[in-house]
């Protein structure tokens, strides 16, 4: 950019020493060689501290790794690649079948489970009767005893008949406490709930919620409109849960951003709202209007994190670049350019404003360059 400058200074020398007939002697020559390095020195400070400008920067996008759910062999790739597709739309299937197997056995343990707590009331019935029965055989055999007794202390009855009844009496007390121990326990098992279920139902139908899920798992959808690139996935493949496998790649359809780095010299130039200019090299020529959105708040070289080693010197010997956010206003849909194109980018801050037609110029001399080049 500086050689454009100064080359351009140079182009219009060599004019006004043509145009006005000005000789070329030891006063002229050192008067323009010195004019141009005061005033292209000048105007190129001005220039690049207020007007910003920068040849690191890309589009950038963000893409999400599709995992599988569950586990199991994939069936069915109906997607194409880089093709648009909306929210929703089928990725991939995986086969189903043992995972509706899993959801019918658990609905029939459910349904038997549920049969089982609706007879646990008609337990609890047949225990109280029980009792009730139990209650009126040892008062019974209460009255046989008293009656005895009265007739043993009148010489009526002998010993061994009077503690015949008194043993039948003690086992029927026994048969009471057994039947009330009975009735509680049917109790507490019809009580036994949790959000007004039987616990074994509940949990039974915690299990079959997670059937359902992992059977509801079988199918992947997209996340959200966009994409999917470099397709590799086939039927037969075995897919994994794993975050470190991902069975592919999905490509966001969103608004496309630009990432641009620029010197920390230039920083306070740097504000959301100032208006840029992009120039591509896949667009030679061409110059785009646009703005800044954001500049992040931290520089990514500086960061560190916790583990077992303390920081040395050399840590703090980095001079990372101000990354900025920008956006293009200007119309590109007339051009083809994959997301994660490269960008030139100028930014017009509100400071010195008559140098920034200089800048202008001179981007616009340099999209012309981007003709220029040689493969080899």
């Amino acid at each position: 950019m500086d050689l454009l400058l100064i080359l351009t200074y140079t182009a219009l020398c060599i004019t006004i020493f043509k145009v006005f007939n000005i000789p070329l002697n030891k006063w002229t020559v050192p008067t323009a060689v010195l004019g141009g390095v005061v005033i292209v020195g000048t105007l190129v400070l001005l220039m690049n501290y207020n007007h910003p400008f920068t040849q690191i920067g890309n589009q950038v996008f963000s893409t999400t790794p599709v995992v599988s759910g569950v586990r199991g062999r994939v069936i069915e790739v109906p997607v194409e690649p880089n093709k648009p597709l909306k929210q929703g739309d089928v990725l991939f299937k995986i086969d189903p079948v043992p995972f509706e197997a899993e959801v019918a056995k658990i609905r029939a343990q459910v349904k038997e489970a549920s049969q089982g707590a609706l007879g646990l009331e008609s337990d609890l019935a047949e225990a109280k009767a029980g009792e009730v029965k139990a209650i009126a055989e040892r008062d019974k055999a209460q009255r046989e005893f008293s009656r005895y007794q009265r007739g043993y202390d009148k010489g009526a009855f002998t010993e061994q008949q009077l503690d015949t009844r008194r043993q039948a009496y003690k086992a029927a007390e026994a048969a009471v406490e057994v039947a009330e121990a009975r009735v509680e326990q049917a109790a507490i098992a019809l009580d036994s709930e949790i959000g007004g279920e039987n616990t074994t139902v509940a949990r039974l139908l915690a299990e079959l919620r997670k059937a359902e899920f992992n059977l509801e798992q079988t199918v992947v959808t997209a996340p959200t409109d966009g994409y999917t690139t470099q397709l590799a996935l086939r039927p037969g493949v075995m897919a994994v849960p794993l975050p470190l496998a991902p069975a592919m790649t999905f490509v966001h359809t969103e608004e496309k951003l630009y990432t641009a780095a620029f010197r920390q010299n230039s920083l306070q130039r740097l504000q959301p709202g100032f208006e840029a200019e992009f120039l591509f090299r896949a667009l030679p020529g061409r110059v785009f209007k646009g703005e800044v959105v954001e500049v992040l708040p931290a520089i990514g070289e500086s960061q560190f994190q916790a583990r077992g080693a303390l920081l040395g010197t050399d840590a703090l010997r980095t001079n990372g670049r101000v990354l900025a956010t920008l956006r293009i206003t200007d119309d590109l849909t007339d051009y083809h350019l994959p997301l994660g194109t490269a960008v030139e980018v100028a930014v017009y801050s509100d400071s010195f404003t008559h140098v920034s037609i200089m800048r202008k110029i001179l981007i616009r001399m340099k999209s012309w360059q981007n003709y220029l080049y040689l493969d080899h």
